[in-house]
Order: C-alpha cells, then structure tokens, then sequence
C-alpha cells in the first residue's frame, strides 16, 4: 500500500463553506447524535431486561437493528460533527480506510437484520401455526451470525479494492465523511472498473434485497385478508412501521451506489440523511409506537426508581 499511495491524510471540505452554517450544524447534530444513541440504546436496554421481549423473535432482532444502528452512525456522525468546529477538517488514510469499513460492515450487517425482521413478519402472519417451530432460537442465533459475516464480507471486500488505488494526489474530499466514490474520483488511476464494482457488490445487493422485501410485503398484505379485523389492525401496524424503516435505509442507499460514480449538488444531503436522521428516527418509528416495548419501559423505570428508593 505504502509502495502506491503518497496521500498520508485526506481534506474534508465538509457540510459547508461558511463558518456559521457549520457551527449551527454542530449544534443541530449533537443533540440528534445524542439522541438517536439514547433512544436506540434504551430500546436494547428494555428488550434485553424483559424477558417477554427477549423471547420474541420480533423483538430480539429489533435489538440488534437498534445496536447496529448506534454502531453505524457511531462511524461517522462524531467526526462530522466535532469537523464542524474546525476550519482544516481532516483524516489519516489509516482512519479513513477504518471509517469506511466500519460504515459498509454495520450497514450490511443491518441490511441482512432487517430481512430476518421480514422473514420473522412472513412466518408470523403467513404460517401462525408453525411459528414457534421455525423461529425458533437457534435460528434466530444463526440470521445474526448471518448478519456480522455478511456485514463483514461485504466490507472486507470494498476495503480490499480500495487498497490496490495509489491516491498520489489531490488529497481533497468533497463531503464531510469518508466514502467509496468520493475516494474513486481522488485515484490516480482510472478508476472506472472500481465504480462499476461498487455499483456490483453494493447498489446491485441493495436494489435485489428491497424488491425481495417489498415482494414478501406484499404477499404479507394480501394473506390478510383471511384474518379478522383485528388481526388484520395489528399486523399492519407492526408491518407499516417495518415498511417505513425499509423505505428509509434502502432508499439514500440505492441512489448512492446503485448508479454510475457520479456526483450530485445534494450528494451530501442524501449521505447525512442515511447516516444520521435514519437511525434517528427509525426507533421513533418501529418501537416507541409499539404498546408492548413502553410497557416494558414503564415496568424497568418503575423497577429502577424501586431499587433506588430501596436504597
């Protein structure tokens, strides 16, 4: 690597040019920051303290999302917004290579999660009588390690490529964060297979893995018109919410990296959306609506507060 590249450290030029957008900016995505690790983090802390929960295949996954979203925005979001104070914002090639790796590996580990959410939906509604037949432990042990292998061998990958480019030179990056085609455009080489790989092993998986989600939504939907009305109320309550979180984590990804390594004015915007209001919003959307996990909030709260006055 040290043979080929000469670039040590790479520029962000960031979210913007003017001082004052990006110290609003720090302020407006430390507190989504904040947020969006502690919302994500009580929903691990309240499924893993109820056993109810914990049991539930639905739940168990929904842990694991919740993790891997505080992991995922984890990778990014604090260097952008401690870049945000500062007017030279940049990075080690070192740590560029390991943002962008841990970036790719959680979100691939996330997108592998989301579809056993789904397949835990089909079984659920499709096939109630052999529910706890099939979902059962050991399985859902198995969709996660699933999830981490794929995360990783999806990630390895793209980092194995990007160390065979010599960057010798400019070392200026137009974003706030380390990525794939941002990178490419930086070679010192033609880079045009590079992309067309990216688009291969990231946007082709995206858009395949969403038209199977929408496909078994879909078949989802149409079995429940065997069911009573309030099965029918229920089912699309939990499969609305899981639709939303769908649409918002495979959407910005598509656009990414599912089109040729060309670059957009709203780029970013579409980049800071994926990486920081998606994990956002995405436990306001699947759980805190959810009766079952604010009961189970109450019960450890009220749990909590009887220890301490015990005390």
């Amino acid at each position: 690597m040290q043979n080929q590249s000469f670039v040590t450290e790479f520029v962000f030029l960031g979210l913007s040019q003017n001082p004052q957008i990006e110290k609003i900016g720090f302020i407006i995505f430390l507190l989504i920051y904040i947020a969006t690790v502690s919302g994500n983090l009580l929903i691990v802390v309240t499924v893993l303290n109820s056993p109810a929960l914990l049991n539930s295949p639905m739940y168990f996954f929904l842990a694991y999302l919740c993790f891997l979203e505080v992991c995922g925005t984890s990778a990014s979001a604090p260097k952008m917004i401690i870049d945000c104070l500062f007017e030279k914002k940049t990075i080690s090639f070192g740590g560029c290579m390991t943002q962008i790796f841990a970036a790719h590996f959680f979100s691939g580990a996330e997108l592998i999660v989301l579809t056993a959410m789904a397949f835990d939906r089909y079984v659920a509604i499709c096939k109630p009588l052999h529910y706890t037949t099939i979902m059962n432990s050991r399985l859902c042990g198995i969709l996660i390690g699933v999830a981490w292998t794929g995360g990783f061998l999806h990630s390895i990958i793209q980092i194995l490529f990007i160390f065979q480019l010599p960057f010798c030179g400019p070392n200026i990056i137009d974003h706030f964060m380390c990525d794939l085609f941002p990178l490419l455009k930086l070679a010192c080489i033609d880079s045009h297979i590079f992309g067309l790989f990216v688009v291969a092993n990231s946007g082709f998986f995206c858009i395949l893995i969403f038209a199977m989600l929408l496909v078994s939504y879909a078949v989802i939907l149409f079995s429940l018109r065997n069911h009573s009305t309030e099965g029918q109320r229920k089912a699309l309550s939990t499969c609305g919410s899981h639709i939303t979180v769908v649409i918002l984590f495979f959407i910005p990804c598509i656009f990414e990296y599912a089109r040729p390594p060309t670059s957009f004015s709203f780029d970013k915007l579409v980049e800071m959306f994926y990486t920081v209001l998606t994990p956002f919003l995405n436990p306001l959307i699947y759980a805190f609506r959810n009766k079952e996990v604010i009961n189970a909030m109450r019960k450890l709260w009220n749990k909590r507060m009887m220890v301490s006055v015990e005390k």
